[in-house]
């Protein structure tokens, strides 16, 4: 028999039970600082590309900036979200109605989040006509990071979703924040406690459907 160090019940229900989540975020319970840097210390021992640690971490918890932020977010949305959740009703979209609705509400309330992280990469040592390979290779060396980091903050009892929208306006969140041009923006977390830790996995696809071996 197998032996192996972890408690697989437990593993895989973390793995599998770590949702996006928005409308189940608790924006008026406080976030320790200490919490989000002992999360952000677990991502840390997440793999990156030839060991370059290029990733970079923004914490932000000032109500102007946070304000200035989710203004950004909401100018990046448009109407993106109001539009695709009608058009997900039409068709009888139920789950993806509801992704929509709940990120909607996100959107009107992202500046209410204890804290709103943003992972971001350091880009200095790329070519000014960069392959798609490299592109690749930049984002596996933040997004394992990014994931163990939302890891964390499940086992806490915290949630998070990965967002992009603010990143039609990643100029203007960089002077804002006195980013470089040297590190790029690769999403905002808003982070908080979460309404209960009852999580359940989602509905996939089946395996049977999207898995081949040897051959396509």
């Amino acid at each position: 028999m197998t032996t192996t160090p972890f408690d697989l019940s437990v593993t895989d229900a973390l793995l599998s039970t770590t949702r996006a989540v928005r409308k189940r975020l608790d924006f008026d319970r406080p976030v320790p600082h200490e919490v989000i840097e002992e999360c952000l210390e677990l991502a840390l021992q997440a793999p990156t590309g030839s060991n370059k640690q290029g990733w970079r971490w923004l914490v932000v918890t000032d109500v102007k900036k946070k304000q200035a932020l989710a203004d950004m977010y909401r100018q990046g949305a448009g109407d993106y979200l109001k539009t695709a959740g009608a058009e997900a009703e039409a068709r009888g979209a139920a789950q993806d109605g509801r992704v929509f609705s709940s990120a909607q509400y996100l959107a009107e309330r992202m500046q209410d989040a204890p804290a709103l992280v943003i992972p971001c990469i350091d880009i200095s040592q790329l070519p000014a006509d960069v392959p798609p390979r490299m592109w690749c290779g930049l984002m596996a060396s933040i997004f394992p990071a990014v994931w163990s980091f939302q890891l964390a903050l499940r086992a806490r009892g915290l949630g998070t979703v990965i967002t992009t929208l603010h990143l039609g306006q990643a100029d203007a969140a960089a002077k804002l924040l006195g980013i470089p041009d040297t590190i790029m923006q690769v999403g905002l977390l808003p982070v908080a406690y979460t309404k209960g830790t009852d999580f359940k996995t989602a509905k996939r696809n089946p395996l049977s459907d999207i898995l081949h071996w040897d051959q396509w």
